[in-house]
């Protein structure tokens, strides 16, 4: 079983229940357990350009996952959730109803056409570390160090939203006991 760490957003319709289904629809997965989820926070949105306050603000959080799929198939799984959410890639980094990026896979690096890992924007985006901070506090970023610190460095200028976690941490483990054993 590898852990993944999967970032979540989304700047367009009702955010927090498209979080909510997407974080249900990932370890509902073959091959997926549930670990820990954040709370969800808001944050401006960035486009090529930059911050860009104009646009649609962001709902983001963190899943943490167990999974025994490849790489490349966690990503298709998780490329078919964002296409089931109404997903298009007309505009690099655009508006979007749900964008789902693997973060980090444990301590792994890849480099393909389709996937970098650990992801080469995590460690500048506060819309990621604080979340991921909140699912697991004691995380590390592969090649960069404990995302409590990398979030302290950079400061976090998210909000954090008053809703529940992405899915029952208690609940998480025991489920997560049963994917091991059922793989």
């Amino acid at each position: 079983m590898t852990r993944a760490v999967i970032a979540l957003g989304a700047n367009l319709g009702d955010r927090g229940s498209t979080l909510r289904a997407a974080a249900t629809a990932i370890v509902a997965l073959p091959g997926v357990g549930p670990i820990a989820s954040s709370h969800e926070v808001e944050s401006v949105a960035v486009t090529l350009d930059g911050p860009d306050p104009t646009k649609p603000r962001y709902r983001n959080a963190v899943v943490v996952v167990d999974t025994d799929l490849e790489p490349d198939e966690l990503l298709d799984a998780l490329h078919g959730i964002e296409d089931e959410h109404g997903r298009t890639r007309a505009t690099r980094w655009g508006d979007r109803t749900l964008d789902l990026d693997v973060i980090a896979l444990d301590d792994r690096r890849i480099d393909t056409v389709t996937l970098t890992v650990p992801h080469p924007h995590a460690h500048e985006r506060a819309f990621v570390l604080a979340p991921w901070a909140d699912a697991d506090p004691a995380a590390v970023l592969p090649g960069h160090g404990p995302v409590a610190a990398l979030l302290a460095d950079l400061g976090d200028d998210t909000e954090r939203v008053d809703e529940p976690r992405l899915f029952d941490q208690q609940a998480a483990a025991p489920t997560a006991d049963r994917a091991g054993a059922a793989s």
